[in-house]
Order: structure tokens, then sequence, then C-alpha cells
């Protein structure tokens, strides 16, 4: 086997997370080169304890100079007015985030279940289940259902839902495609954005977007700018990586029919299978920091302004952490240490008690009626260097 030297660890490259080998590659960066330098002053971090480290320390590790591997953000040209909240470090970022923070714990969640169900409900039930009839679950299932539940909170009608994919899709592969590719999607999603607020500021309701046109920051209203990026990263947020850990969920729950069944037939299991299910899929790929001075992390020198990687998938297959069994798969393993899927620290997943509260409610509604689905063909996988996103997963409902 080839020296981590010889090979090519490029995480700019969307390629590289689309390596046949790539958990294979990651266990040999935990074990040689857990700090690893792929450029000059680039490097990735893939242990589980040193992810955690630069989660909890935004002095030291700051997210205001670039929070993904191809950020934007990075370039002295970025035409951002205002950074989202992924690119804030305190105290700005606990002052915008607590504008939301009360309306995503699982108490305040909790009255939206009955909502979350319907729509959950209404999209399995929608889906064509013809025996032996071939779908896509990701366009009939996996990508509707979180479209559905972030829309409603954020008080859009359902006539404008028709391209939230395509927008949302071309706002997660931006940072990694020729402008021209993504562009006039993003004009577009920067149009209805804009629309959709002036909308909300007219006529105020009780959705999250309501909420934060009558919030101020330090006594002052939020701005436009400032609104239309947090109402951003909310619809991208929001529908992208829940997306990807139900298309996930659903393959790897067929690969371990055993598994499967024991879902179907023992719904108390379900929180502990969406835990799992999150460890092994991890939406999220990665997210970065830039050192604000020297620090010694895992035996490198890392100096200011060095890019760092923490790579969240690698994290969560840490044998050290996870044990011995960490690339094996099971809806039963202890919750406790919990993984790194939502990130960690101040940065962690604002909507992270809503997505496992929809992957619950859908996986149960999913299994209770087609228990044994079949996926019938490879994933067709999203080359990103953002999500583990799944394009297109065939499968039949009915086998």
């Amino acid at each position: 086997m080839r020296g981590l030297a010889q090979e090519r660890i490029d995480p700019t490259d969307p390629g590289f997370f689309l390596r046949l080998d790539y958990y294979d590659v990651l266990a040999r960066l935990r074990a040689e080169a857990p700090v690893y330098e792929c450029a000059p002053g680039f490097w990735t971090v893939s242990r589980y304890e040193d992810i955690r480290d630069i989660s909890r320390d935004p002095v030291l590790f700051s997210s205001a100079r670039g929070a993904l591997i191809n950020d934007p953000a990075r370039s002295a040209s970025s035409p951002m007015r205002s950074p989202s909240l992924i690119h804030m470090d305190p105290p700005e970022h606990s002052e915008f985030r607590g504008l939301l923070n009360r309306r995503f714990t699982p108490r305040a969640l909790a009255d939206l279940v009955p909502s979350i169900r319907r729509c959950a409900v209404e999209t399995i039930e929608r889906a064509p289940s013809k025996k032996r009839s071939e779908i896509d679950f990701v366009a009939e299932l996996s990508a509707p259902f979180p479209l559905m539940v972030i829309a409603e909170l954020l008080g859009i009608d359902h006539a404008d839902r028709g391209d939230f994919r395509r927008w949302s899709d071309a706002a997660i592969e931006s940072p990694d495609r020729p402008p021209e590719e993504t562009m006039s999607s993003l004009v577009e999603l920067s149009k209805f954005i804009a629309s959709h607020v002036r909308a909300k500021q007219e006529h105020p309701g009780d959705d999250l977007v309501s909420v934060l046109t009558r919030s101020e920051v330090q006594g002052c209203p939020l701005r436009q700018d400032q609104l239309g990026m947090f109402l951003l990263t909310l619809l991208v947020a929001g529908n992208e990586t829940t997306r990807t850990l139900l298309s996930g969920s659903a393959q790897v729950l067929f690969e371990h029919p055993e598994q499967r069944a024991a879902l179907a037939e023992d719904a108390t299991l379900l929180a502990g299978a969406v835990e799992e299910c999150l460890r092994w899929v991890t939406p999220v790929h990665a997210f970065c920091r830039t050192a604000t001075g020297p620090e010694t992390l895992g035996g490198r020198q890392i100096v200011e302004g060095d890019y760092v990687c923490m790579l969240y998938a690698s994290g969560n297959r840490d044998e050290s952490v996870f044990g011995s069994d960490a690339s094996c798969f099971d809806i039963r393993r202890p919750t406790n240490p919990l993984h790194v899927a939502f990130g960690f620290g101040e940065h962690v997943c604002l909507g992270a008690s809503l997505a496992r509260l929809e992957a619950r409610i859908f996986l149960e509604e999913l299994l209770a009626r087609y228990p044994r689905y079949e996926v019938t063909g490879a994933a067709e996988r999203v080359a990103s260097t953002t999500v583990a996103g799944i394009r297109a997963l065939a499968v039949v409902l009915e086998p």
C-alpha cells in the first residue's frame, strides 16, 4: 500500500470525497497523519478529539475567515455583504444565533410533531408504489419532505416550492463549480429571498422569517442583507442535510436488512438508530477554521493564517472513540460518546433537533408502510466538498 506522501489527498477536489477507498484513506490519516498538510498552510484534521478541540476554541480557530473548504469568503473579491451564521465568531455569533435558539429546542419542536408527521405521510403516500415500480428515492421522498417542513417554518407558500431544490443545490455546489454554472439559479434565489422578506415585513405571521423581521441585535433591527443571509442559511441548511441523512439512511438500512426489520417491528429503537445513521452517513463532509496564532496540533505546528479542515466522517469512525467496530453500522450502538455529524461547540447545527425529529418521524412512517423496500441501483452521488449528498437512488417500495 502506498504511503500517504504518495497519495493525492486534496479535499478541495470534490472527487476526493467520491473515492471508493475514501473511508480507508480516512483510517490511514487517523493512524499515520491525524493532522496532515495537504498543501502549504492547508491542513486536514481526522481524529475525533482534535475536531472537538478545534470546534470549542473560536478564539484560536476562527470561522470569520472561511468555514467551507472552497469558501468564497476567503477571496478578497468575495461579494458577500453580510456573513452567515457559519462565518461568525463570538460574540456576534451568539447574538445572532440567540434570535432563533428557542425555536429549535426539543421542547419547542414538540409542537411541530403533527405538522412534520403530516408532511411525511403526505410525501410517502404520494410516491409511486406500484409493485416492482422503480422510483428515485431522492426526487420522490428525501428531497420533497424536508423542503415541505422548512418551507412551512419559513412561512413559504406551497406555490413557491417548485424551484427550491434547484436553488438549494446551486447554493451548496457553487463553491466547487464555475460561477456561470450556478449564477442564474443563485440570482433567482436571491430575488425570491428579498421578496419573501419584504412580504413578511409587510404582513408578519408566526413563522421564523417574521420573527427575524421583528428582531434586534444590540438594539438595531436586522438589515435587509442580514435577513437575506439568515433566510438563505435556514433554507439551504434546513433541507440539504436532512435530505442527505434520509437518502443515506435508506441505503444503509437496506444494506442491513436485519436491522431494518428490527426498526420496523420496534419504533423505540428509532431514536438510537437515527444517531447511528447520522454517524454513518455524516451529511456534511467538513467545515474549516483559520488559525489566529501558532498552535501545536497532533504534533504538528500550525501558524497564523493556516486553514484547518475538520473531516467529520473520519471523526465519526475514530476507533479510539467508537471502538474497534467503529467501521460497522449498528442501530443499537450506545449514543455516548456522541458523533460530530452536527459539528461541535458553538457552531453545532442550529437545526440539529429538527433534523433528528424529521428523520425519526420519516423513517417510522416509511417502514410502517414499506418495511421491505429494495434499493435497485447504485447511488448517484453529488460531487461536493460540503455535503455527502445522493443525487439519485433507485428504489422499489413494493418489492
